[in-house]
């Protein structure tokens, strides 16, 4: 596959597609990046391509409220129609996605025809990190337990359950060593927690981290009390925690998921769950989303479960734009771009 994301194009004639909300926010400073004017392509509201011939554009901007309520399983009918027009879109060279991972299969296919694929990793790292913090703090002090007992205006002190242990000395392993990944060790190591890092390269992560392979991910296991996984899910990531992996892990470790849901084998990992080899799990990622409603994980006493929703926050939107208006004054200008999926 051949990517050409280095030749610059007259503003005045640059097709853009991209979202009326997105046209009404950011339009004025599409233009300015591109030093003039451009022409927004815009799929008409409740229409299919079939409904707007000719629908053409070099560039498509897939904003936040593009992708909607949608997910990679099930996709709205507002989405499709954005999809399709990207698909349809003969002249289409580039496409930036809000997105920190590209693994959606429209973007697939359109990297099959040489289409370039950016993503806005970085963006929401900050508030991913933290929520996958909440998530371990929140089982960490059994938190779980408690709000049971809160439901049932039950009092129930910890002193008559078992303590919690104290996270200082524990350790942690962080599979995948993105933005997202980076934050978390630096909150981690400030908790007093001995980090691992699982990177694709051996190339150490940095002062007091431990930095170990892919390959090497279950040498480190048997010591993992916390196993967190941040890593994009690629043909090396998909089923990496399965069984086998689980069951390396000491009795009482805990897991924390905001990667990918195809990264987990969900059901050897409710089965640890169910079993108590697995002492709890915080989840805002799923095999198939929405989470389907007789999932066990929705109602197993040690889950926090989440709807995909650890990088919310009202400052990510303007973040992202940031991501793509910095790659379109680099595409204008004929320099590379960030966050190119290889």
């Amino acid at each position: 596959m051949s990517v050409n994301t280095n030749q610059p194009a007259a503003a005045q004639s640059l097709r853009i597609l991209l979202s009326e909300q997105a046209l009404q926010q950011y339009g004025t400073q599409i233009g300015e990046a591109l030093g003039g004017a451009f022409v927004p392509v815009v799929v008409p509201s409740g229409q299919g391509t079939n409904d707007a011939p000719g629908l053409d554009a070099d560039i498509a901007f897939v904003s936040r409220d593009v992708t909607g309520l949608s997910t990679k399983h099930e996709i709205l009918p507002a989405t499709r129609r954005f999809y399709d027009a990207m698909l349809a879109s003969p002249g289409l060279r580039w496409a930036h996605t809000h997105s920190a991972g590209a693994d959606r299969v429209v973007f697939g296919e359109l990297r099959a025809r040489g289409v370039a694929v950016t993503t806005s990793s970085g963006a929401n790292a900050g508030v991913v990190a933290q929520t996958a913090l909440a998530g371990v703090l929140a089982l960490a002090r059994h938190f779980p337990q408690m709000l049971a007992a809160q439901r049932e205006s039950r009092w129930a002190p910890l002193i008559g359950s078992g303590l919690p242990r104290d996270l200082a000395g524990q350790t942690a392993t962080i599979v995948g060593w993105g933005p997202i990944g980076q934050w978390l060790g630096r909150l981690l190591q400030v908790l007093g927690l001995n980090v691992i890092v699982v990177r694709q390269g051996a190339v150490p992560a940095g002062p007091g981290y431990e930095t170990v392979t892919f390959d090497a991910v279950r040498d480190v296991l048997p010591r993992t009390d916390w196993l967190l996984l941040a890593c994009p899910l690629t043909a090396q990531t998909r089923g990496l925690v399965d069984a086998a992996a689980l069951a390396l892990l000491p009795a009482g470790a805990r897991l924390v998921n905001v990667s990918r849901g195809e990264v987990v084998d969900e059901g050897a990992l409710i089965e640890a769950l169910r079993g108590g080899r697995l002492a709890g799990a915080y989840l805002d990622v799923f095999a198939h989303e929405p989470l389907p409603a007789d999932s066990p994980l929705w109602t197993l006493p040690n889950v926090i479960a989440t709807p995909h929703s650890a990088g919310f926050s009202d400052g990510n939107a303007g973040r992202v734009a940031g991501i793509f208006l910095d790659n379109l004054r680099r595409w204008y200008v004929g320099e590379g771009l960030r966050n190119l999926v290889a």
